[in-house]
């Protein structure tokens, strides 16, 4: 495959240009035609889903989102002909879950369209072996954050206001707990350093982006990483599907689900999933109070870096910069910035009328690229490869300290949120 380009931002200021883009297409007029999904047996199916007219805006979205992608690729630094022979397969497989998601038997069972998406993903990369250039030329974490920021257009700056200073509070307290609960686990199975770091911080913040904000802090080997990345990405997809079915059989409130989600669920993209399984209400503060947790990565990515300076590198022994708070700024999550610049907007500057008139052709944009996102976690995400290479102590203490962190959060989501 090509090799990638010269030119190369920061993944979170793209996705924050990419979101931009789109509504300001979308505010210009250029509205995408909703694909309809919506099916109940063989004959609708026909009828309603496989017609020329919706192929026809099938395809349209196609190109609309291929282009898209095939920008993020070229303003990442990646290969943009690696990008756009890898998307269309994505695509199409994507397409097939939201086929398999419409079927009014499977909504009935409040089963989401990403559900789908994750599953045909997995089962193709762990029955089949995919090529590498494939699979490093997947963009899951740019399509999870160009839904989050059209994410913002449909939320109102006075509920991120308010569910935010609660959810920060929330994100403080869970943070500071389950990071050292997860940091003595992993001293008590004598696991190493960097595995130690990199497991606290993932289980305690906010997964990926906290596992390579800490990695990146701290130096660290690269394999390790990807295992701890591959921990999350696992642990998370059953943590995604069974707690809203947890909090549905006990009868928590909307706001607890959401903010128990948010609090609890490792990755971004997959508390956007599980808060679309409860509802508008536990989707939008599961998403507000993850994102209180993200605000904290940089601080605690800063945190990381000065504990690892002056224990590893001790004064005298060697030489190594020391942190400064330009750390903060650097591993500050952008797209944030992005999601509330939109909220922003759409509460105080669009007019009901026109926010009418594009919601809907932003919001089927937005679950897209979640749904884009998670065909690409389940295409990227081989289960031999964890198990079958490394140590089990790593996952024994990153489940004992998940097991934590689910109960914790919840206590604290019922005290905030109830």
């Amino acid at each position: 495959m090509s090799a990638t380009n010269k030119l190369s931002i920061h993944e979170d200021w793209v996705v924050v240009i990419l979101g931009a883009v789109t509504i300001i297409l979308s505010l210009s007029g250029l509205l995408l035609p909703v694909p309809q999904f919506n099916w109940e047996n063989a004959d609708d199916l026909y009828n309603t889903v496989v017609t020329p007219t919706n192929l026809g805006y099938i395809g349209l979205q196609f190109i609309f989102v291929i282009i898209i992608a095939a920008l993020g690729a070229f303003l990442t630094g990646k290969s943009v002909k690696s990008a756009v022979l890898t998307f269309p397969a994505v695509y199409v497989l994507t397409i097939i879950a939201l086929i398999m998601a419409g079927n009014s038997q499977v909504k009935a069972l409040n089963l989401e369209a990403v559900i789908f998406s994750l599953a045909i993903g997995l089962a193709i990369s762990n029955f089949f072996r995919l090529p590498e250039w494939f699979k490093s030329s997947l963009s899951t974490e740019l399509f999870v954050k160009i839904g989050l920021v059209l994410l913002g257009t449909g939320v109102i700056f006075s509920d991120v206001l308010k569910a935010g200073s609660l959810g920060l509070i929330q994100a403080l307290a869970v943070v500071l707990s389950v990071w050292y609960f997860a940091f003595w686990v992993c001293k008590k199975l004598k696991i190493d350093e960097e595995l130690t770091m990199m497991i606290s911080s993932a289980v305690s913040i906010c997964g990926v982006s906290a596992a390579i904000a800490t990695s990146g802090a701290i130096k660290g080997d690269s394999k390790k990483l990807s295992y701890v990345i591959s921990m999350v990405l696992i642990t998370a997809i059953p943590m995604m599907i069974f707690m809203p079915y947890i909090a549905a059989y006990f009868h928590f409130p909307q706001t607890v689900t959401g903010a128990w989600l948010g609090g609890s669920i490792d990755t971004t993209g997959a508390v956007v999933a599980s808060g679309s399984l409860v509802g508008e209400e536990a989707l939008k503060i599961s998403t507000i109070v993850k994102f209180s947790q993200n605000v904290l990565l940089g601080i605690a990515a800063f945190a990381i870096s000065v504990y690892w300076t002056y224990t590893q590198h001790p004064a005298g022994k060697d030489k190594a910069a020391k942190p400064t708070l330009k750390v903060i700024w650097e591993r500050f999550p952008k797209f944030v910035i992005g999601f509330i610049a939109a909220s922003l907007l759409f509460s105080f500057f669009i007019p009901a009328t026109v926010n009418g008139e594009i919601k809907g052709s932003l919001k089927n944009l937005q679950g897209l690229w979640f749904a884009l996102a998670f065909t690409s976690i389940g295409l990227e995400t081989n289960f031999a490869d964890l198990f079958g290479r490394n140590s089990k102590k790593p996952f024994y203490a990153f489940l004992i300290a998940q097991g934590f962190n689910v109960i914790v959060t919840l206590i604290i989501a019922f005290l905030l949120f109830g």
